[in-house]
Order: structure tokens, then sequence, then C-alpha cells
């Protein structure tokens, strides 16, 4: 699950197959709580790794070949920004066919780009079930094209 890498999200692009394979498989809610929040003067989103906090996060589950994982990686700065991390989630539906067929209700494992460095205040933003860049929350996301240099 990667909040800005689902479908209608500012990053979807990054799932190009010129990065590699990437099969969306369902969509998903974490099985623990976590802090899902919109943190900087980019309003960016972020997954903290922070178990028992925050609220079941909404996603998609998608199968990567190692071209797309290894882009994904570089992507989200792992591991110093995010950490891929495997999470218990709860498939909610289903498109896989074959062995890819994940089947509603059930708990499987996988990666999540979470992270744990942060800056301790953001525990106390708001948290979130899923992450929409249009949302009422009237934090509009600054891609990265658009960020001053540093």
């Amino acid at each position: 699950i990667s909040t800005l890498l689902t479908k209608g999200q500012p990053n979807c692009r990054m799932l190009d197959a010129a990065n590699g394979r990437a099969e969306f498989l369902a969509h998903a809610r974490t099985v623990e709580r976590y802090p899902l929040v919109i943190a900087t003067k980019y309003n960016i989103p972020f997954l903290l790794n922070v178990p028992g906090m925050g609220q079941r996060v909404h996603g998609e589950i998608y199968s990567v070949d190692q071209q797309m994982l290894h882009f994904l990686d570089r992507f989200e700065g792992c591991p110093k920004m995010y950490q891929r991390t495997a999470v218990q989630l709860e498939v909610q539906d289903g498109d896989g066919e074959g062995d890819n067929t994940l089947k509603p209700g059930s708990i499987v494992e996988t990666f999540v780009y979470s992270t744990t460095t942060y800056h301790p205040e953001w525990l106390q933003n708001p948290t979130y079930e899923s992450y929409d860049a249009n949302g009422d929350h009237g934090l509009e996301y600054v891609s990265r094209e658009d960020r001053s240099p540093k």
C-alpha cells in the first residue's frame, strides 16, 4: 500500500509499465490501526509506522516484478525516508486472476511503505483512513516537480 500510488492519486503514474510490471489485485485495509497523516509544507501523506494508533488504513494491493519494486524503493526513498514493512491486510475486493486471486475478507501479509523517521509532533496531526489529494481536508498536495529546491 502506498497512499499516493493508488488509482486517481498524484503519483499513480509511477506505476507506468516503463518502470516494470504492476498488477492491481485488490482494495484492502490494514488489520491494525496506523496513523496516516498529512504533513510538511507540501502536504505529503505519511503512513507512520506506529501500530495501534490512528485508523485502519485503506489502500490497494499490487503484484509487482523486481524492476518495479526496485523503482518504487528508489521513488519512496527506501530505506532512509520510508521503510518497506510487512503488515497484515484485510482484502476488501479483488480483481486478480488464477494464483493472484484474493478472497474478500481474507487476511494477507504484504509490504507497505511507512516511516519511522518523522517529526514527533506529527503524531498530534489528524489521522485518515485513506488519502485523497482532493479530499475535504483542504490540504493541496504539492507534487515533486512543483516543490521549491532545497
